[in-house]
């Protein structure tokens, strides 16, 4: 009893004493007692350093250290603060969350006090406890509560502090956890077009201190470090490398050309280059609302995502991603959309612990890896755990909010491996989405996960399944709650009309590896405008205008004055000509021309081969025969058709004039043909008689001789 006493009072000086200090400029101060109530309005508890981490022997001294910060208007007096400990070491995860949450813990508590002086208004007092693992009686692996407390001249509790202590003798033999973090960075589409882009905002989020610009900052302070998965959106490398280049954007319903922006191009280098050695999660092109995609049978754009996911990131980064896994948004998912993911190729999915709980409440912490059935069979899935993930994803703005984050994941890390009878197991730590994150937090979070003694750092697709110790799964939990934030199926209904119009454009086009407008498309059904479609309006309307704008440059040529055609005679060729006015690596076309007569019983349309191919900037004749049964005017229309027979842009009219004048032509030629030869038998006639042989001459008398009579 007499050794006891003694080292409790040796504890109450080396607790007490450095604390017991006056804050500068409150000597004279005016103080009077302030009601706990108000008290607890103004006084903030601030956490400033504690360590070392892990302690692992008996006699290494661990400093607690802060301030009481006076946010009111009146000086604070007849404050006293204590430092509460508990000799036992948390038994369950859920018992250190609800000693986190406020909850009064059974157990023996000792405690010290002392008085500290006034705080005046906007001041603080630092506070400092040190003590050894052994003076508190910590004796085994685990985690024991620690927690400081204001209390008034009332005896009121103002204020505290609630942290935790992780002790770990170093002759403890435990199997390490594997721990994998995740980190994702997402963004929104910039572009609703390839080629224009909606405004500049980029390189501003892209600058140091803005959120892109912070994300690049850990990826570069971490390049070194082990355990660390990427989770990459392409649609962003993709924005970044085109706003490198000159580019267009929008501005007043026109679009301008700009030249490079070096700041994007920057950006997107140096990323490619911090994450090399790092394996790349690549979502989706686009980050795509899976879900909301299922749910509302728009069914191939996840494939689609899926496969530019692979060909965008490739040339961003020069390298090949992983595109067979896939973290769905907010980690939550169903059974529908779950099959259009693995239709697409995707074999391990990335889940909230709430989409896929255990089937009954686990006494030690779960292995993240499970399975899941889908239509093209068992698909892995991995679980993230909820804890980790929010002190990686962590607000750290508030005062003392980083330390006191930080020391949650260093005693949840802790917890898990000092559980009773568990086996070695995989974690997984992802923050939310479009986390605004801390670059020294979260670069400090990853080197201290990497020093801890229980910890294994691993990268994601170092999981494999069915390595860890199985727990058995309730199944996919997927609540109307998790399903009303999804894009809406009246947003949807229309990106699926202009869908329907670009998919036009795709069929005939020759020899593309993406549709023409995929990209696009798949940036309309971004989980970014999830709660936000009015700002994705913009975005849908010119999407809709640069598809017509392609539709149109395909047509068939001549202006409403030359859409006569006439057709010299009962039957004949009218000649159609189209246009291909479309120009770049994909303009090459293959359309069918299909003419059709209004009135079949007086103009008939004979078979011809309808099939046009048209390189860009080029027209194509095609000669369409035709029979009249009378003469007069007769319309058809044409029409312009993908292979499959969908109409392309709008038919136009045309009017063809049959004359009739072959058959009287034929008998004016007959009867001229009649005359001319009776002309040539006449002349020939006359030219025989001509040649024939003249009559003999009578015979002539001889003269008889003069003088002679008869």
């Amino acid at each position: 009893m007499i050794h006891k006493a003694a080292t409790l009072a040796l504890l109450a000086t080396t607790l007490l004493v450095p604390a017991a200090v006056v804050a500068p400029g409150t000597a004279n101060a005016r103080t009077t007692p302030v009601p706990a109530s108000a008290n607890r309005a103004g006084l903030q508890v601030v956490l400033e350093a504690i360590g070392p981490d892990a302690p692992r022997d008996p006699t290494t001294e661990i400093k607690l250290s802060g301030s009481l910060v006076n946010s009111g208007t009146e000086p604070l007096n007849g404050l006293r603060i204590q430092m509460r400990y508990s000799s036992q070491p948390f038994a369950r995860r859920a018992d250190m969350e609800a000693y986190r949450a406020g909850q009064t813990l059974p157990g023996s508590w000792r405690s010290q006090t002392f008085v500290q002086a006034p705080i005046a208004p906007s001041g603080k007092l630092p506070w400092e406890f040190a003590f050894t693992p052994q003076d508190l009686s910590f004796s085994a692996f685990g985690v024991y509560p620690v927690m400081v407390e204001v209390l008034d001249s009332f005896q009121q509790t103002v204020g505290n502090l609630r942290t935790t202590v992780t002790y770990m003798p170093r002759e403890t033999r435990v199997a390490r956890t594997r721990l994998a973090t995740v980190l994702p960075i997402v963004d929104q589409p910039r572009r609703a077009g390839d080629s224009t882009f909606v405004d500049e905002g980029l390189p501003a989020a892209m600058a140091p201190g803005k959120r892109l610009g912070d994300l690049l900052k850990i990826a570069q302070d971490t390049s070194s470090a082990k355990g660390l998965t990427w989770i990459v959106d392409p649609a962003l490398l993709d924005d970044a490398r085109a706003m490198g280049e000159p580019h267009a954007v929008r501005s007043k319903d026109r679009a301008q050309q700009r030249p490079a922006t070096p700041e994007t191009a920057q950006w997107l280098s140096d990323f490619r280059e911090a994450v090399a050695d790092h394996p790349v999660v690549a979502t989706p092109y686009g980050d795509p609302d899976v879900a909301a995609l299922a749910h509302n049978g728009v069914d191939d754009a996840t494939r689609t995502g899926i496969a530019a996911a692979a060909i965008v990131a490739r040339q961003a980064l020069g390298r090949d991603v992983i595109t067979n896994v896939n973290w769905p948004v907010g980690g939550l998912i169903d059974y529908d959309g779950l099959d259009l993911l693995a239709t697409g190729g995707v074999d391990t999915v990335l889940l909230d612990e709430l989409n896929l709980p255990p089937a009954t409440p686990p006494v030690t912490t779960p292995d993240a890896s499970a399975t899941l059935e889908s239509v093209n069979g068992p698909l892995t899935a991995l679980v993230a755990d909820a804890a980790l993930s929010e002190t990686v994803g962590a607000d750290t703005s508030a005062p003392g909010a980083a330390l006191a984050n930080r020391q949650r994941f260093i005693a949840e890390t802790a917890m898990i491996s000092s559980e009773p009878g568990a086996p070695a197991r995989t974690v997984i730590a992802v923050p939310h989405r479009r986390w605004d994150p801390d670059p020294e937090y979260v670069t400090d979070l990853i080197e201290t996960a990497a020093d801890l003694p229980w910890l294994a750092p691993v990268t994601l697709d170092a999981i494999k399944r069915g390595k860890g110790v199985p727990v058995p799964r309730a199944g996919l939990t997927y609540t109307e709650q998790a399903r009303k934030p999804e894009l809406s199926k009246q947003y949807l209904t229309g990106v699926k009309r202009v869908g329907a119009r670009a998919d036009l454009t795709s069929a005939i086009t020759i020899a593309q590896d993406l549709d023409v407008f995929d990209l696009a498309l798949l940036r309309l059904t971004s989980s970014a405008w999830r709660g936000r479609t009015g700002a994705a309006a913009p975005y849908v309307q010119q999407v809709a205008e640069a598809i017509d704008g392609r539709i149109a440059m395909v047509n068939i040529t001549g202006s409403e004055q030359s859409r006569l055609r006439t057709l010299a005679g009962s039957n004949g060729d009218v000649p159609i000509s189209v246009r291909n006015g479309l120009s770049g690596d994909e303009s090459k076309i293959a359309v069918r021309l299909r003419v059709t007569s209004d009135q079949p019983d007086l103009l008939k349309i004979e078979p011809y081969d309808d099939k046009l191919e048209i390189f860009g900037g080029q027209n194509q004749t095609i000669r369409i025969p035709m029979t009249s049964t009378e003469s007069g005017q007769s319309t058809v229309t044409v029409q312009l058709t993908t292979e499959d027979g969908r109409k392309y842009g709008k038919p136009i009219e045309l009017t063809v004039r049959t004359t009739g004048y072959t058959g009287v032509a034929l008998v004016i030629v007959g009867a001229a043909l009649v005359v001319m030869l009776a002309a040539v038998v006449l002349r020939v006639l006359r030219r025989r008689g001509g040649r024939r042989p003249a009559a003999a001459p009578p015979p002539r008398r001889e003269r008889e001789p003069a003088g002679t009579e008869s």
